[in-house]
């Protein structure tokens, strides 16, 4: 594979540049943007310039609100509600985090539920924004039916990720961000892409058959959940969490609905805050970090995120498909 390098805010200007000639106010831009070159910064390839293509698909289809202004509703003390307005869910997740966090530290619990707006993105963005105010954060989202429940051929969940950080005041926070499937569907994209064969147990090709393809499960197959039926009841619990408690679509209804652009899909966001001041009191940081630290001493172990954050200490360019971005120029 052929590479270019860029720096990161190269990165953001194309992406930023590429959304407003097709249709993006400049709020609506900057935002998907940010959370574009954020993955590429820190090495998480699937979700970043990779998406682009998707992001002007549903511009150009008229899927997507590329002028949207999000809305909120404040249900209780401790319960927001965003109508994204149709538009990419960065704009509403940075307009509703400060809400939300306000709305944490006053009660210790709080949720945002973000409706009718396009997840496209990694989740580790809004918890760890959260974490940054020292709150425990947790997201999970919907999308299009791509993953077959446990003991079934046929797609039915999407990948329903989640996400989790606790802050680690003056540390990287502890985070996870996965798929309830045994593989994010961007991660098999760029496998197709690239000709790389997947782990077994990654999914099934057009005719239910497992295959280790990328292209045959990519196109026309399915994803399995991971760890069999542990990860279908995770993906169970996300899409109530993320469709039944927001109020939005499941995967199953988004399947029937959308125009198959190639772009994100319409659909909700359940995210979490929770305060370890309020709930656990003084004390809670050292208290949490002696076991982090006892969890990080261990021979063997990595902790979640510690990869991403060494990447987004570099100062070393950006190595990015020279293909890619070819094509990302063409877009403009």
């Amino acid at each position: 594979m052929t590479t270019v390098t860029l720096t990161e805010g190269e990165i953001h200007e194309l992406a930023k540049t590429c959304l407003l000639s097709n249709g993006c106010d400049e709020a609506n831009a900057t935002a998907a943007a940010r959370t574009i070159s954020s993955a590429e910064r820190d090495g998480a390839l699937s979700h970043g310039l990779f998406r682009l293509p998707g992001y002007v698909a549903s511009l150009r289809s008229g899927k997507a609100n590329g002028h949207a202004v999000p809305k909120h509703e404040q249900l209780t003390a401790a319960a927001i509600r965003i109508d994204g307005d149709r538009g990419y869910a960065p704009l509403a997740i940075e307009y509703g985090t400060p809400l939300l966090a306000a709305a944490a530290a006053e009660t210790g619990v709080a949720v945002l539920l973000i409706r009718n707006s396009f997840h496209f993105a990694a989740l580790w963005p809004e918890v760890e924004a959260l974490a940054e105010k020292d709150l425990v954060g947790l997201a999970c989202t919907v999308n299009l039916p791509t993953v077959a429940p446990f003991g079934a051929k046929t797609a039915f969940f999407s990948t329903n990720p989640i996400a989790f950080a606790y802050p680690r005041p003056g540390k990287d926070p502890y985070v996870f961000d996965m798929a309830s499937a045994a593989k994010a569907r961007g991660d098999i994209g760029i496998a197709a892409r690239d000709g790389h064969e997947l782990p077994p147990g990654t999914g099934l090709d057009a005719d239910g058959n497992p295959t280790t393809d990328a292209t045959k499960v990519h196109e026309g197959g399915v994803i399995l959940p991971f760890g069999g039926y542990k990860g279908s009841a995770i993906a169970t619990m996300i899409e109530l969490l993320a469709a039944g408690l927001v109020g939005d679509y499941f995967s199953y209804e988004t399947g029937k609905t959308d125009n198959r652009d190639g772009g994100p899909a319409i659909g909700g966001e359940f995210i979490l805050a929770m305060s370890p001041q309020v709930l656990a009191g003084p004390g809670w940081a050292d208290h949490s970090e002696d076991f982090l630290s006892e969890l990080g001493a261990m021979d063997g172990i990595r902790l979640p995120g510690e990869r991403r954050f060494a990447a987004r200490r570099s100062t070393d360019p950006i190595a990015v498909n020279a293909d890619l971005i070819t094509s990302i120029r063409a877009l403009i």
